[in-house]
């Protein structure tokens, strides 16, 4: 007898089997609710529009290139998300200006809104991967039909630098000329409004200053932590003194030196006000403070969801930051060091937009400057409310 006597009758078993009944299948249960009329999936999104919006002007021109769909399609996505990150944050904005913010449990939004942009960043510093399957060759068969249009132009990527706070100062010229006048009509007026409203850094910094717990009658931070760190260089010193062996003394006391130099001046007002002024301190001398509170004090219940904004806001510069890396890259990739296709030096011009001039919340990056052992003492003294 061949064949496995186990495996036969285990055959058996499954022919005599009878199906369930229709009505006994619980994949089935449920009302189909679209056949009683009413809106259905593509109307509600309007996809007649969405993807019928891809229009190759190669295609046009009598000469179709495959590749350029993709361009089209990557693209239009990225605006799609442009306009879901400029939703949340309009809407952060808002919490901030209406003082709503104030209710503490309205950080939780904040924080969540925040979480979201920073995870559809990621989402598209990703997507240029998908962009770079097209090689340069590809993109060089359809590029003449692109001019003069320009990535520079995407009003809504503009819209988000100036409401999240890169100052005007710190921009890089384009084509020697100032960013808005590559805008016409209602878009350049709409750029305007946005560099007028109050901006992303500007109410974190207004918030961050009535931390509690920087008065000086009260719980004094600063004051506690100007002793501590007094203290700490003191206790550095004292090691270094015992030290036997000279050079490595000397490379230490060095070092100490530096670091009383960057404590100096961090105590220093006067510095922080100059430094302010040319835009190479972006948050005013009370709200590094509070920053600086949270920092240090984390771990305790009110600071928690506050650092996880400081945290979402460093994540968001540093995604704008690899987003911008990205494009460099791929622009490098597909047209060298030839000009864009809207006039610009190309790669040149997008490699100098990928520095700290373009990073809104540098300030909270620097913090780690100031870091020394856990503060002495601890926060059981009482805070007040956040104003």
């Amino acid at each position: 007898m061949s064949g496995c006597p186990y495996f036969g009758k285990k055959h058996l078993l499954f022919q005599n089997k009878l199906p369930l009944k229709e009505e006994e299948d619980d994949s089935q249960e449920g009302v189909n609710k679209a056949s009683r009329g009413g809106i259905i999936y593509g109307d509600y999104l309007q996809l007649d529009k969405v993807v019928s919006a891809q229009v190759l002007q190669s295609e046009l021109g009598g000469n179709k290139i495959h590749d350029e769909h993709l361009f089209i399609v990557t693209h239009q996505a990225y605006e799609l998300w442009f306009k879901q990150i400029l939703w949340e944050l309009d809407s952060i904005r808002d919490i901030f200006i209406s003082g709503h913010v104030r209710d503490e449990r309205n950080m939780l939004k904040v924080v969540t809104r925040m979480h979201r942009i920073t995870m559809i960043f990621k989402l598209l510093v990703s997507q240029f991967a998908v962009l770079e399957t097209m090689t340069a060759l590809d993109f060089f068969d359809f590029r003449d039909y692109l001019s003069p249009a320009s990535g520079f132009q995407s009003l809504q990527f503009r819209l988000l630098e100036n409401k999240i706070g890169v100052a005007d100062s710190q921009r890089v010229p384009y084509n020697r000329r100032h960013y808005r006048d590559n805008f016409r009509g209602q878009d350049s007026e709409v750029l305007l409004k946005s560099e007028q409203e109050p901006t992303l850094l500007l109410l974190v910094d207004q918030w961050l200053e009535r931390t509690p717990g920087l008065e000086d009658k009260g719980f004094n931070f600063w004051g506690k932590l100007q002793a501590n760190i007094k203290e700490w260089l003191g206790l550095e010193m004292e090691n270094i003194e015992k030290i036997a062996e000279l050079e490595t003394k000397e490379e230490m006391m060095a070092e100490l030196n530096k670091q009383k130099e960057v404590f100096t001046a961090l105590f220093d007002e006067k510095r922080h006000d100059h430094l302010f002024s040319k835009g190479e301190r972006r948050l005013s001398y009370k709200a590094l403070q509070g920053a600086l509170m949270i920092y240090f004090y984390r771990e305790e219940p009110r600071f928690q969801v506050p650092f996880q904004l400081l945290t979402f806001l460093m994540d968001t510069d540093t995604l704008i930051t690899k987003w911008r890396y990205n494009h460099v890259c791929m622009v490098h990739r597909m047209i060298g060091s030839k000009a864009g296709t809207g006039g610009s030096s190309g790669y040149h011009y997008l490699r100098s937009t990928v520095s700290d001039r373009y990073k809104v919340f540098v300030d909270l990056f620097n913090l780690a400057n100031f870091l020394v052992p856990r503060l002495i003492g601890n926060t059981c003294q009482p805070l007040q409310p956040w104003d």
